[in-house]
């Protein structure tokens, strides 16, 4: 159906229609000038799910009625909350529970990570990542390669695309991991890109990685939730993800990571040990020897944040109710795909924006990034004012994210029809 033929009412009857009509009503949508915004910036930070504050009662009351002894008592003990996220969590990433766990930061964790399978030496030292990478993950680099007294000059290798290109090439990274060879001593990747939207192949990247000898993990802040991942049998070594975009577990809410299973009974492999990763059955005995716990347990360090997990909860939760990724990502091909025919076919939009993010759908998420060659900025400030919330980078992109948890047909029909709009206006 296209945008020329398309009506209204047509994208309300797709809505009627949509077997995951009913989750939208799960959260609440933010308002703009007192009505229902089109909210297209889950990529950012997703929507409360309506259950939130329940969720979170439910664990005040704990606290009001139990004090410390919420610990160890009562049907859902804080001591072992975090195991009621794994089951969920393994469902989305596409992992064994014992190989995921919910737990701090995204930049932290991260750092942990590091401190396991980035142990660089005089000859392996080098690490590979795409250029341009989120600036969190560009300081991260930074800091652990002077950390190991490396100069990042020389120990870091950015990858760019080919003149004329926007995303990168999977045969150009493998070249790249190749001809780094024994100096290679990790490959870490945004598996999903924030600023082009691409979805990287982790698999083959993998593998590469491995034949080279190095360690691969890959920052999956922009797909967990978004992308239907396997990373059990992809095999990375590790991978980690926030919990504030398409998990909706709020502000600043509590992260996740992977770390594979071959390296979760690994006692001896060095890590930041805390007391939350020690072992769980002799961990209040409080005496002196880390015993990791098996499996990404064994990479806590304090106790669990059991407020923000409780969020997170509430969103894992509507995730169950539909039926896992595999119904959200045949909902968010739709969306993504109607919302990509949909721009393509205003007027002499070539003039004014292309699409940085990859047309094959298995190369993308949810996520379609507009560069703009001019007047990008005042149609994103039309757009804004008519109701839409999306997402504006320097110097020139949009990005917009269709989420199938609580985006409509409806909502990615007025957002072409807005930005559509917006060209007409500054064209005039």
């Amino acid at each position: 159906m296209s945008f020329e033929t398309m009506s209204l009412a047509q994208a309300r009857e797709k809505d009627a229609a949509d077997g995951l009509r009913h989750l939208r009503d799960a959260f609440f949508i933010p308002k703009v000038n007192g009505k229902p915004s089109f909210y297209f910036c889950g990529n950012s930070l997703g929507l409360q799910a309506r259950k939130t504050a329940g969720y979170i009662q439910k664990e005040l009351d704990r606290w009001q009625e139990l004090g410390v002894e919420g610990h160890m008592l009562g049907d859902e003990p804080w001591m072992h909350y975090h195991h009621l996220l794994k089951e969920p969590l393994a469902k989305i990433v596409g992992a064994l529970p014992s190989e995921v766990c919910a737990m701090g930061s995204l930049t932290a964790n991260i750092h942990h990570l590091f401190a396991s399978f980035y142990r660089p030496d005089t000859s392996r030292f080098k690490i590979i990542a795409e250029a341009k990478a989120f600036s969190s993950d560009q300081y991260l680099l930074e800091s652990q390669i002077k950390m190991h007294g490396f100069d990042p000059a020389d120990a870091l290798i950015e990858l760019n695309p080919r003149d004329g290109e926007y995303t990168l090439r999977t045969e150009d990274i493998v070249q790249a991991i190749a001809e780094a060879g024994d100096s290679l001593a990790l490959v870490f990747i945004g598996g999903l890109q924030y600023y082009t939207g691409q979805f990287f192949d982790v698999a083959t990247i993998t593998r590469a990685a491995h034949e080279a000898g190095a360690y691969a993990g890959f920052d999956m802040a922009h797909a967990a939730g978004n992308y239907p991942m396997q990373l059990h049998d992809w095999g990375p070594d590790f991978a980690a993800w926030c919990g504030y975009k398409y998990l909706n577990a709020g502000p600043g809410g509590v992260a996740g990571i992977f770390v594979h299973e071959r390296h979760g009974e690994a006692a001896d492999l060095p890590r930041n040990a805390g007391w939350w990763g020690h072992r769980e059955d002799v961990r209040f005995q409080m005496e002196k020897g880390f015993v990791p716990m098996k499996g990404a347990d064994g990479w806590q360090l304090s106790n669990a944040p059991v407020i923000n997990m409780a969020i997170l909860r509430a969103s894992l939760d509507l995730f169950e109710k539909a039926g896992g990724m595999a119904p959200l990502r045949r909902k968010s091909l739709e969306l993504t795909g109607l919302l990509e025919s949909l721009l393509k076919e205003i007027e002499g939009y070539r003039d004014i924006f292309r699409i940085l993010t990859p047309e094959a759908p298995e190369a993308r998420g949810c996520q379609l990034s507009l560069a703009f060659t001019a007047y990008g900025k005042a149609c994103f400030d039309h757009i804004t004012s008519a109701g839409v919330i999306a997402d504006w980078r320097e110097p020139d992109v949009i990005r917009v994210a269709p989420v199938p948890l609580y985006n409509t047909f409806e909502d990615v029909y007025q957002l072409a029809a807005l930005l559509q709009e917006a060209i007409a206006k500054v064209r005039a």
